[in-house]
C-alpha cells in the first residue's frame, strides 16, 4: 500500500465474516517515509473498515514500529460486536438433583458406602425448571455491515411417567428413583439392581421396591419403603424393609445382622441373624443360632430345622424337627405379644434401678449429720423418683395383660424335637426332657399346663 517500496506499510488480514482485522506493522526502510496516522486513515479507507477500530492500538504501534524499525505482526486493530444467539425457551433439569457423589479432599477419610449413584426424589419435587427465552442481537463487523443473529434450541428435558407439568416446573408425582433417557424424565416406584450391592452402589435407601439381582456385600446396609427382594443368598448387616422380604437364597447374619420387615419373611433359610417381622415368616430347611420373632406364624413345612436360638411366633410354629443334642439350645415361644414383653421387661429393668436409687437415697437421709439444704434437695428427688417408680409400675401392670393373646398358639413337629429344648405358650413353659416325635403341643386353659398329643 506504500507509494514506494522503503515506505512504511500495513499488511491487512481479516477474521471470518470481517469480524475483526488484524494488520502487519512495517517499518521504513532507509530513507523510506515512516508510518503516520494519515497514512493509516487512507489505508483504511479504502479496506473500508469503518467500524470498531482501535486508534489508541494503532498510534501505539505507529510510534513503536518507527522508532525501534522492526516489524510488528499480528496486531488486533479493529473489532466489530459479535451476535448474541436467540435461546428458545426450554426445560432443564433441576442441578441441585445429583447422584451422591462427592468431590474428596485429599488426605479427607471418606465411607463409599454412603455414596450411591442412585437419584432419589420425593414427591413434588422439582425435577426441571423452564429457562426462559433470552433474546438475541445482531452484530457488526468492521465494515460496519450487520452480522445476523443465530437462534439457539436448546435441548430440554420433557416430563415422562410419574411426572407433571405446572407453569414454570416438572415435578415428580411419587416418591422413587429419577431416570432420564432420551432428554424425557420419569420417576420410578421400584429400584431394580442388576449387579451386586456394594462400593459401586452404596447403601441402598429407596422409598418403593426393591430388586436386588446380585449379592450383597457384607456391611452394606438397605432400607426400603416397599418390599424387597434379593434373588441370591442375603449377606445380610442391616435391612430395613416396610412391605415384604424374599430371599432366593439364605440369609446370613454372622451373628449382629438386623432384619426388620414390615410385611412377610420367605426365605431358605436364616443363619445366625436376628429378624423381627410383622407377619408370617416362611423358611423352607434352617434356622440355625437365630432370633426369629414373628406377629404371626412361623412356617418350615415338614421338612424346616430349627437349631439354637430364640423362636417367637404369636399364632405358632411348624416344623420338621427342632434341635439336637449337641446343639446350643433352643427356646420357642409362642402366644404372646413379644413386643409387649419386651417393654415389660424393659419397665421392670428400669423398676430395679428406680428401686436401688431410692434405697440409697433413704439410706443418706437417716443418717443424722445430712446438711439441711441437701436434705431438702434429696426430698424432692425422692419423690420424683418414687412418682416414677409409681407410674413404671402401673405401666408393668397394664402390659400383664396384654402380653399373652393367643392361648390357642400351637407348635406342631412332624419329627423329632430335642432333649433341652424349652418350649412356652402364653407364658407357661414345658422343658423336653425326653425326645418327643410327630407332636403337636398346645395351651391346656383349664389346667393350666402345655400338654402334648400325636400328630
Amino acid at each position: 500500500m506504500a507509494d514506494n517500496k522503503n515506505d512504511g506499510n500495513i499488511v491487512v488480514t481479516f477474521s471470518d465474516n470481517d469480524l475483526e482485522a488484524w494488520a502487519d506493522f512495517i517499518p521504513p526502510i532507509g530513507q523510506g517515509r515512516p508510518l503516520t496516522e494519515e497514512y493509516i486513515a487512507v489505508a483504511l479507507q479504502r479496506l473500508n473498515i469503518v467500524y470498531g477500530v482501535l486508534w489508541d492500538v494503532i498510534r501505539n504501534m505507529i510510534a513503536a514500529c518507527n522508532q525501534d524499525r522492526r516489524p510488528i505482526k499480528n496486531v488486533l486493530f479493529a473489532r466489530g460486536d459479535s451476535p448474541v444467539s436467540e435461546i428458545i425457551e426450554y426445560f432443564e433439569i433441576n442441578p441441585q438433583l445429583a447422584s451422591n457423589t462427592e468431590l474428596v479432599e485429599k488426605n479427607r477419610q471418606i465411607d463409599y458406602r454412603t455414596h450411591s449413584p442412585f437419584i432419589i426424589v420425593k414427591k413434588d419435587q422439582v425435577l426441571a425448571r423452564l429457562k426462559p427465552r433470552k433474546a438475541g442481537r445482531d452484530g457488526k463487523n468492521v465494515h460496519g455491515a450487520a452480522i445476523p443473529h443465530n437462534v439457539q434450541r436448546s435441548e430440554g428435558v420433557t416430563g415422562g411417567g410419574n411426572t407433571r407439568t405446572e407453569g414454570k416446573f416438572i415435578l415428580a408425582e411419587i416418591n422413587g428413583q429419577l431416570i432420564e433417557n432420551k432428554k424425557v424424565l420419569s420417576v420410578q416406584n421400584s429400584l431394580v439392581i442388576k449387579g451386586a450391592v456394594g462400593y459401586s452402589t452404596g447403601n441402598i435407601i429407596f422409598p418403593g421396591d426393591v430388586v436386588i439381582e446380585g449379592p450383597v456385600s457384607d456391611g452394606f446396609k438397605i432400607y426400603c419403603g416397599g418390599s424387597l427382594t434379593i434373588k441370591q443368598t442375603f449377606d445380610v448387616t442391616d435391612v430395613i424393609t416396610r412391605g415384604d422380604l424374599t430371599v432366593a437364597g439364605g440369609i446370613i447374619g454372622r451373628g449382629q445382622a438386623l432384619v426388620k420387615v414390615g410385611g412377610a419373611l420367605k426365605t431358605k433359610f436364616i443363619d445366625n441373624c436376628r429378624a423381627a417381622v410383622r407377619r408370617t415368616v416362611i423358611v423352607e430347611s434352617e434356622i440355625i443360632n437365630s432370633s426369629v420373632f414373628t406377629m404371626e406364624n412361623l412356617d418350615m413345612g415338614d421338612k424346616g430345622l430349627i437349631l439354637g436360638g430364640d423362636i417367637s411366633a404369636i399364632h405358632g410354629i411348624r416344623a420338621g424337627a427342632i434341635g439336637k443334642e449337641s446343639g446350643k439350645a433352643t427356646r420357642l415361644h409362642c402366644g404372646i405379644d413379644f413386643t409387649a414383653q419386651q417393654e415389660k421387661e424393659k419397665s421392670n429393668n428400669t423398676l430395679r434401678i428406680l428401686a436401688a436409687k431410692i434405697a440409697k437415697i433413704r439410706e443418706l437421709l437417716s443418717m443424722p449429720e445430712a446438711a439441711e439444704g441437701k436434705r431438702v434437695q434429696m426430698e424432692e428427688l425422692l419423690h420424683r423418683l418414687e412418682e416414677e417408680q409409681q407410674k413404671a409400675g402401673m405401666r408393668v401392670s397394664e402390659l400383664l395383660g396384654r402380653i399373652n393373646i393367643d392361648e390357642n398358639a400351637l407348635v406342631e413337629v412332624t419329627g423329632e424335637i430335642a432333649t433341652g429344648t424349652l418350649i412356652e405358650i402364653c407364658q407357661i413353659a414345658l422343658f423336653v426332657e425326653e425326645p418327643l416325635k410327630k407332636v403337636r403341643i398346645r395351651f391346656d386353659k383349664i389346667n393350666g399346663k402345655l400338654i402334648h398329643e400325636n400328630l
